[in-house]
């Protein structure tokens, strides 16, 4: 038995809390899986999880287990990323990344090619969703975030902060006339973008003489998309914040308008979100370095926060 993976195959499955979801992630059979862990329990003598039909849970030894495990495999990834760094040798393996999917489509996907010439041994699978999901539980290495993160276990990596803007298009305003105010936005209609993850529409806020206020805006209709956002705005369906990056060229076609610029919206801010000690992998870091880079590239992703 090669304890080393074994040890890792338990990691992952205490890890996703399933053996299914452990052994989709690992892309094993799951009973390779079942067979790795009665091996494993054989040889230590003892057992390290609970198994029903609808729970998994760690025995005693086996969350004891499990801690020295991490220590183990960390140490191990320590180990091989300083000698592969001295060596110059390539990273390899693969590398499970979650992206915001509007975000992610027009910012870092356009960009991948390059990334995947510079590390052609390092194998890159992508989910695009707007819905986060539990790194640990889908055995994902890390996940770019945009907003404000909620209380996390997980290690952020600030990349940069996002240029955001109150726009409409010009029939809108031709319509319905062009706010001089925050304060005239109740007399005005907004596309709402409402969060996927709460169901709750975010705020609309400005900055104001150095403090952010925010205020409530009639909406006919609601979108949890980003593009979706913006393409209401180009119909003129009303105001939209959005992201400044999303509508340059609609901006530079005049097909929308920027409105109120003197209060600009609060910038949001863009990290990257991995679990505690990943950081050490040479498959992670190289790509944190290059993402951070790419955006560092565009001056509406680093806008002050």
């Amino acid at each position: 038995m090669d304890r080393l993976k074994a040890m890792q195959t338990f990691v992952r499955i205490v890890e996703a809390n399933s053996f299914t979801k452990a052994a989709e992630t690992l892309d094993l059979p799951r009973a390779a899986l079942t067979a790795t862990i009665k091996k494993l329990e054989a040889f230590l003598g003892t057992q390290l999880l609970q198994r029903t039909t609808r729970r998994l849970s760690l025995t005693p030894d086996g969350a004891d287990y499990f801690r020295k495990c991490l220590e183990i495999l960390q140490a191990v990834d320590d180990a091989e990323g300083t000698y592969r760094g001295q060596g110059g040798g390539q990273p390899r393996g693969k590398l499970r990344v979650e992206l915001p999917g509007t975000f992610g489509r027009r910012v870092v996907v356009p960009h991948l090619a390059g990334f995947c010439r510079a590390y052609p041994e390092l194998d890159l699978v992508l989910s695009l969703n707007e819905r986060f999901q539990d790194l640990t539980e889908q055995g994902l290495d890390c996940s770019l975030r945009v907003g404000v993160l909620q209380d996390s276990a997980m290690v952020a990596r600030p990349l940069g902060g996002m240029d955001c803007l109150t726009c409409a298009a010009p029939d809108y305003l031709a319509a319905h006339g062009t706010p001089q105010a925050w304060s005239e936005l109740r007399e005005h209609r907004g596309v709402l973008h409402f969060s996927g993850r709460t169901g709750r529409p975010y705020d609309w806020d400005f900055v104001v003489d150095g403090s952010v206020v925010t205020t409530e805006i009639r909406g006919a209709i609601a979108v949890s998309d980003a593009d979706a956002n913006a393409s209401c705005a180009l119909q003129g369906m009303g105001l939209a914040q959005v992201a400044r990056y999303q509508v340059r060229e609609h901006l530079a076609s005049g097909a929308l308008v920027e409105v109120l610029a003197a209060t600009p919206p609060t910038p949001m801010p863009i990290s990257l979100l991995y679990p505690q000690g990943r950081m050490s992998s040479p498959r992670l870091r190289v790509f944190a370095d290059w993402l951070a880079a790419l955006l560092r590239a565009d001056p509406d992703l680093q806008a002050k926060l």
